[in-house]
């Protein structure tokens, strides 16, 4: 203990350098912490973007493909899916609901995706939560649209808002469908999933946008089919782009998905959304990786810093080290000296580092999970973080031993003996 009282009293009379060395050290952890936390919570938001879908059905392509473009809202798919072959598949004896997915038309950057009111009632994602309307109703007339959270908020639309949807999915497109307006008749709660940016509407308002094109483009003049017409008209889909499928037993599920593999009306592929995320998450693991170890040398860039000043501090010491050795002070007194005080500027910067964390936590968690849809809990630290402290702590102490051992090393003549 006196040692440790010396440590603390030698460490408060050169106080300036040891807060700076402090206070890096706690930026270093705070930062690995913080990335460490970000990276967890993202992998498990990644992971429960969707919950409760046996299986994913698309054109033949490849499982991160579909996963992409049916959950993720990302890319296109290679082909379409014919409604008779949606038909057959989900009127299996094995299959309790299944939901089809429409998309290829934007609004303002964000996917429009058609679909059947079993969406509202059968999707789940994160763990099984269902998905809520913080306003309104879902749709039901063929030109209603439900908004996901992000859209409403990011383009201020509100319900009774008429809007006007684009062909294709760029941010800019030159064709719009300013002749079929749909009215904003719900605007979903915030889920964090890719459903926050997406534009609902009915598989029939879907068509009815294209039940006057051909060959890809809008018909003019009296070929032009208006909204009212529209309504008339028996707007079947004749193809979709993707479906999900909920199975009454877990344990069909890939019995139907091979069935579904080797379908014979067209060329299918269906996946399982847990095997589909853990690939698409193991091509990102790259730069996951790359952004951990560049917080690790962060934290040892600090810990470096720490050696610095405790080396740099050693030569104005040698008069204080030969004066313990004089009253009686053994090497390992004077050694175990310099250790304790690594020990204590490294424990002091990773307390204060955990608390930068929660404090920063505890500012921004809110708009990161409104923003981002990423939820940062003030949890308590998990077994892993509580090691990568303890390694930390680890290394401040071999680190630590490089100048108690050149302490040890000075002789007490060379250490009363000025030098000119």
């Amino acid at each position: 203990m006196y040692l440790l009282r010396l440590a603390l009293a030698s460490l408060a009379n050169r106080r300036f350098t040891a807060l700076l060395t402090v206070f890096a050290i706690a930026l270093s952890v705070c930062l690995l912490l913080a990335v460490e936390r970000v990276r967890t919570e993202a992998r498990a938001s990644f992971a429960s973007t969707i919950s409760g879908t046996d299986l994913i059905v698309g054109a033949r392509s490849g499982s991160v493909n579909l996963l992409l473009y049916s959950v993720f809202r990302i890319g296109n798919a290679t082909n379409n899916i014919r409604w008779d072959s949606f038909e057959a598949i989900a009127q299996d004896r094995r299959v309790k609901w299944a939901i089809p997915i429409s998309l290829g038309d934007s609004h303002r950057g964000y996917r429009v995706m058609g679909t059947s009111p079993a969406y509202f009632q059968h999707y789940r994602y994160g763990h099984g939560q269902p998905l809520q309307l913080a306003r309104g109703k879902p749709f039901a007339d063929m030109f209603e649209v439900v908004l996901g959270a992000e859209v409403a908020e990011a383009l201020h639309h509100k319900l009774g808002d008429k809007i006007v949807l684009a062909h294709g999915v760029s941010t800019v497109s030159l064709t719009q469908h300013d002749d079929k307006p749909f009215t904003v008749v719900g605007i979903l709660g915030r889920t964090g999933t890719p459903v926050d940016r997406t534009l609902h509407i009915s598989l029939a308002g879907m068509e009815a946008l294209h039940v006057d094109w051909q060959n890809g483009v809008p018909a003019r003049g009296q070929g032009k089919v208006s909204a009212e017409q529209a309504r008339a008209m028996d707007l079947q889909p004749k193809a979709i782009t993707a479906f999900l499928l909920g199975l009454n037993s877990k344990i069909a599920t890939f019995a139907l998905q091979r069935q579904i593999n080797e379908f014979r009306g067209e060329p299918l592929l269906a996946t399982l959304p847990g095997v589909a995320l853990q690939e698409l998450w193991s091509l990102m693991g790259t730069a996951e990786k790359a952004l951990f170890v560049v917080s690790l040398f962060v934290v040892l860039t600090g810990l470096i810093g720490m050696l610095t000043a405790i080396l740099t501090s050693l030569n104005e010491r040698r008069r204080e080290m030969a004066i313990l050795r004089s009253v009686g002070a053994r090497p390992w007194h004077i050694g175990s000296l310099l250790v304790l005080e690594a020990v204590t500027l490294a424990l002091a910067g990773a307390a204060l580092g955990v608390a930068l964390l929660y404090l920063g936590i505890g500012i921004s968690q809110g708009y990161v999970q409104a923003s981002y849809g990423l939820y940062l809990p003030l949890a308590f630290p998990s077994l892993y973080e509580w090691a990568l402290l303890g390694a930390i702590l680890a290394a401040a102490l071999l680190m630590g031993a490089v100048p108690a051992w050149q302490a040890y090393r000075q002789s007490l003549a060379d250490g009363l003996s000025i030098r000119l």
